[in-house]
């Protein structure tokens, strides 16, 4: 039983039936998906929840599927780590990372979006799936599509790191590199998906694709004992991830999942590659294009398609935006590894830099509980680290010279 009510423009609030569309027709504003909270209430209880299986399908009455999931089954329900070793390395008390660096099938919270886009481009009848990538998109969408039997189509910027190729060109997808920036491979997916009838997950699926990323909050709350955290920090590129973060706090209170969603959201990004987090720093409801340069290449988005609405987030939490440099991403990535054993990928790296820098000014307190936002593993990104973690140590397979080597590793 689905308790979808349609799709609703975010500026006019015009009401649009459940159908492949994303934009407002009268004022272009982006669509959105609503529910009947009401008939939810009656039978999404803690109790429920708590019964069905460790998967992201255990608050299926917050999708926006008609039935089951056809792809992506057993995806989510990742962990919430206790991060103690890293807050007593950041001088905090109550410290978690929420680690999507481990989710099925792909290692990102992108298998989220995909498996509710996919399942519900199948329920529109959809026979081809393409999406534009960062990268950990196009390998969700390959991974997930061929799993459903659905052609892929999947554009990528020709930039990325050799990981994400690879992890895409396995699964025998149609893979497509432009020269150009993501914004630039947007934009021609877009024209593509009017063209063909294509269901592209992050343009005419984008607002189905978007409530996915909802369940990445749903766990946290309740792996936190149905407790929001006083304060999440959020990795942007487009902005969708934080946004609906917000949502979910919002609608775990409305069903009295939580006793209140009292939670500081803030957006983390490279400088790179900053529009949102500039125009929360400068007081700016417009968000500035720019054109990325940074070695996180899975938050380069230039012009986002939700920053409007992630930097009004922010402010409406009382949270705050922050950027971090290369150089602090790799810092970031070091310091998870060697304080939790958590290999994220650079965008992890930003997420860690950016806490670290909140945190000691002042914007974070020391003292209250704090969660990091880990979306994708750190396998993929690996350029960025090549040659900023040493070597291994090369001797011959005998124990004296091992003896040698460990009197000179001792000192």
């Amino acid at each position: 039983m689905s308790f979808v009510k349609g799709l609703r423009c975010r500026e006019c609030h015009k009401e649009y039936p459940i159908e492949p569309l994303h934009v407002c027709e009268f004022c272009f504003g982006p669509l959105e998906v609503v529910y009947n909270y009401d008939e939810i209430k009656k039978v999404l209880t803690r109790d429920a929840i708590s019964k069905r299986a460790p998967n992201m399908w255990r608050y299926k009455e917050l999708m926006p599927l008609n039935g089951e999931p056809t792809v992506g089954a057993q995806v989510g329900f990742t962990p919430l780590v206790k991060a103690d070793n890293l807050a007593k390395a950041l001088g905090v008390k109550e410290l978690y990372v929420k680690n999507d660096a481990v989710c099925y099938p792909t290692l990102s919270f992108k298998d989220r979006v995909v498996s509710v886009a996919i399942s519900k481009a199948k329920e529109f009848g959809f026979k081809v799936a393409g999406c534009a990538s960062t990268g950990n998109l196009a390998n969700s969408v390959a991974a997930n599509a061929t799993a459903a039997n659905m052609e892929n189509f999947i554009f990528i910027p020709n930039d990325l790191e050799q990981g994400k190729v690879l992890g895409t060109l396995i699964y025998k997808t149609n893979l497509v590199s432009i020269k150009g920036t993501y914004d630039d491979v947007n934009r021609l997916c877009a024209e593509i998906a009017g063209k063909y009838g294509w269901a592209f997950v992050n343009v005419n699926i984008r607002p189905f694709y978007a409530e996915g990323c909802k369940t990445y909050a749903y766990e946290i709350f309740e792996q936190l004992g149905w407790k929001v955290p006083k304060h999440i920090v959020v990795p942007m590129a487009g902005g969708s991830l934080l946004n609906k973060i917000w949502k979910s706090a919002q609608e775990f209170h409305k069903l009295g999942l939580t006793d209140d969603a009292d939670m500081k959201l803030y957006g983390a990004q490279a400088t790179g590659c900053s529009p949102i987090t500039t125009a929360v720093k400068t007081g700016h409801d417009l968000i500035k294009p720019v054109k990325p340069n940074t070695i996180a290449k899975s938050l380069a988005i230039g012009n986002p398609a939700d920053g409007f609405y992630a930097a009004k987030a922010m402010r409406e939490s009382g949270g705050w935006g922050e950027d971090v440099s290369d150089e602090e991403i790799v810092d970031g990535i070091k310091l998870l590894a060697r304080t939790e054993g958590i290999f994220t990928e650079t965008a992890g790296g930003v997420t860690v830099g950016v806490t670290k820098k909140l945190i000691e000014q002042g914007r974070i307190p020391r003292d209250e509980s704090i969660v990091i936002c880990i979306t994708g593993n750190g396998l993929k990104t690996l350029e960025a680290v090549v040659g900023k973690i040493g070597a291994p140590e090369v001797i011959n397979a005998k124990l004296s010279e091992f003896d040698e080597l460990y009197k000179t590793m001792k000192k």
